[in-house]
């Protein structure tokens, strides 16, 4: 369903009224797409304290269209607007450089261009230096409190790193039209992970041989839930950077299945599956002799109700589909070594499990339980298998289930985050395809939420 108040605001006289009335603004968001894959502008590069990285390696990697312009911080009238800011605060390691984040920023956030991004590279925490540890915390707290105020469509997030190398992907996926609505999240990067056994094992040697373009060519990738919604949008990500996609889904949603697998082409099948069944994760071994690249666990189902009038098939039923089918078919396919060395296991929990939702306790256990999941599995599944783990928790997405939502509701929904108004299937499709990225091996046991930066719990 369209957002029409979205597009009131879009106008003359829209803007004129709900200024007048003091009603969210939204601005519309600019989104990858063929014609427009960039960031229209320059990249700003400044450093609080004392910085612990290679800046020529950081501005290397943050790519915000082929040759970016880079320019130092400058107060000149004429100065076109950046596009995109990266502060190091990477030597904050006091309150007195913490006082840096502020002057380096203060004079250029007003100018950073509509849907324009802000990244903050902060340092892991020194559990030997509690000023460290405290005012990198506080960095956590000043991006989430910028993102909510600096509007115009524009996002702030903070990623903690100690080598710009292992965070190419991630900050090629930050500086672009792809995390147009992600904002507010903080994203760890190690510097030693993600080194399959197919990996030349030299720094930056997985980042160096990737394809941008098609980086999934030659992989194979299993999407659950995949024959329409979000599910759908992940597939279509996936094939348009090259994988083989798998449409996994239920058999009652066979053709639908059948007929994405044809519209992806480029071998793309469909699996028609309960993926509940006791025996799916050697269904799919089965199917994938050859192994698999990518698993993405889209599945899921929502039976509302609130706990009093909750009836315990109701429970059972959202728990087994979002949940154990999770944990039982990644167990299968660790264990059969489907998923190969450099793996990516991508499962999608929710806001609603990790902010609560009334109505929902059952719903919010399984994707609370997911994040659980995640957190756990991912320094095991890498260490034993070379694989990742990582999870996305949408928010307010615009899907058909959302538009069956009452108006006021909905309304909520839509404007209760930073930007004012609901996601796309494409946002979470965006921030998988990153996550499950060839390049992306050090980002691990994350849970990203693509929310907009909502205003509940976020």
């Amino acid at each position: 369903m369209a957002d029409r108040y979205l597009s009131l605001t879009g106008t003359a006289p829209g803007r004129f009224l709900t200024r007048r009335l003091g009603l969210p603004q939204p601005a519309a968001l600019h989104r990858w797409s063929a014609e427009r894959p960039w960031l229209n502008g320059e990249l700003l590069h400044l450093t609080a304290g004392t910085s612990t990285l290679d800046r020529a390696a950081v501005l290397a990697r943050a790519v915000l269209r082929p040759g970016p312009l880079v320019r130092g911080c400058s107060s000149a009238p004429d100065s076109p607007p950046p596009a995109a800011v990266v502060l190091d605060a990477t030597g904050v390691r006091d309150v007195d450089t913490l006082a840096e984040v502020h002057a380096a920023l203060h004079p250029v956030v007003r100018s950073v261009a509509a849907s324009g991004r802000i990244v903050l590279l902060g340092a892991p925490l020194d559990p030997d230096d509690h000023h460290q540890a405290a005012v990198q915390q506080a960095l956590e707290g000043f991006t989430r409190s910028l993102g909510k105020e600096i509007g115009r469509g524009r996002t702030v997030n903070l990623v903690r790193l100690t080598d710009p190398v292992a965070a190419e992907s991630t900050l090629r996926f930050l500086l672009s039209p792809k995390s147009a609505y992600v904002s507010g999240q903080v994203i760890a990067v190690g510097a030693d992970a993600g080194v399959g056994a197919d990996a030349v094992s030299v720094p930056g040697a997985v980042s160096d041989a990737v394809d941008w373009s098609r980086p999934f060519a030659g992989r194979t990738a299993l999407v659950t839930g995949a024959a329409r919604g979000i599910g759908a949008a992940v597939a279509e990500t996936l094939a348009r950077d090259g994988a083989r996609v798998v449409v996994l889904d239920v058999p009652a949603a066979e053709r639908d299945a059948r007929e994405l697998a044809a519209r992806l082409g480029g071998d793309a099948t469909a699996l028609p599956l309960d993926i509940t069944a006791a025996d799916a994760g050697e269904r799919i071994a089965a199917e994938l002799p050859d192994g698999l690249d990518v698993l993405i666990h889209n599945a899921g189902i929502t039976r509302d109700r609130r706990l009093a009038n909750m009836p315990a098939e109701r429970w059972s039923s959202v728990l087994d589909v979002n949940l154990a089918s999770v944990l039982r078919t990644t167990d299968a396919l660790l264990a059969k070594g489907t998923l190969r060395p450099g793996g990516r296991i991508v499962a999608t929990a929710s806001i609603a499990g990790l902010a609560g939702n009334a109505g929902q306790t059952n719903y919010g256990a399984s994707k609370a339980g997911v994040a659980g999941l995640v957190r756990a599995l991912a320094p095991r599944a890498l260490a034993g298998h070379g694989v990742t783990v990582n999870a996305v928790a949408p928010g307010f997405i615009e899907t058909k289930m959302t538009a069956a939502v009452p108006l006021f509701i909905r309304e909520a929904g839509r404007r209760m985050n930073s930007l004012a108004q609901g996601g796309l299937p494409a946002d979470v499709a965006e921030t998988t395809a990153w996550l499950a990225h060839p390049a992306s091996g050090a980002v691990n046991g994350q849970v990203v939420r693509v929310c907009g930066q909502s205003l509940l719990g976020a």
